[in-house]
């Protein structure tokens, strides 16, 4: 008996969120090179330059590439970017919540809007696009959430940006009981600091190093690090894990 086979994602179409850079840029690319297919969101026409590239890179990996924008966090461009995808590819296989927001700031000092932006992005974005994976996608497909770290930490600044993604945990719970007899998995991954843009947006020189020693490894994560995780985590080679939340952060402490 054939215990291991080699990751193989050929004939597969994965959905990534918020594609555009960092590490949806990463996972959409790996998967590409496995041999999927590739829906490339994006939020805004200020990503659309970025997207594009993703596309290339995916093409040049021997993918096919969709591009589509959409806010969603609006269940009808949800329900439209599921649409477009069955139309061109005419199945979804993998799903990968991807897109995400932080405001980093005192507890106090948050906003309504700051609320309303947190939570539309990272939770009921994230909700809307489980609901139309469990109805779309392909048996013993795959449902990846990225959450963060964050959640095991006892820090402060980042109330709103953890608080929001602390729900995708019960989510994915949830989602991966009632879908389970299809052989799909539902699992969320959480990346401890990871050094990308979005890391760097509300970090300065002191947080930086702070958060780097943080690790037992003294540094940040490094996209190489996250993508064969995801990787593993989308092939069927992983087909007893789900449910859970499988935190990857280099021994991320915070103190």
């Amino acid at each position: 008996m054939q215990l291991v086979q080699a990751n193989n994602q050929q004939g597969k179409v994965a959905i990534v969120t918020g594609a555009a850079r960092n590490m949806g840029r990463a996972f959409a690319q790996a998967l590409a090179q496995q041999g999927a297919d590739l829906v490339i969101h994006y939020h805004s026409d200020s990503s659309a330059v970025d997207a594009e590239q993703t596309a290339r890179l995916v093409k040049e990996s021997g993918g096919r590439a969709l591009l589509i924008k959409g806010d969603l966090s609006r269940a009808d461009e949800v329900n439209k970017l599921f649409e477009q995808t069955l139309q061109a590819f005419g199945r979804v296989d993998i799903v990968i919540n991807n897109a995400g927001r932080v405001i980093k700031k005192p507890f106090v000092d948050y906003t309504e809007e700051d609320f309303e932006l947190s939570f539309n992005i990272n939770t009921k974005s994230v909700f809307l696009m489980m609901q139309q994976a469990a109805r779309h996608i392909e048996d013993n497909g795959r449902i990846i959430n990225m959450g963060t770290s964050l959640l095991a930490a006892f820090t402060g600044y980042y109330g709103l940006y953890a608080g929001s993604k602390a729900p995708l945990e019960d989510f994915t719970r949830a989602l991966a009981k009632e879908i389970g007899s299809r052989g799909i998995t539902v699992n969320t991954v959480a990346p401890g600091p990871v050094d990308t843009a979005f890391f760097h947006g509300q970090e300065d020189e002191a947080t930086t190093a702070y958060l780097s020693a943080a690790s037992p490894m003294g540094r940040l994560g490094k996209i190489e690090d996250i993508v064969p995780l995801i990787s593993f985590i989308a092939s069927q080679e992983a087909r007893w894990i789900t449910g859970q939340t499988l935190f990857i952060n280099g021994g991320f402490v915070t103190r």
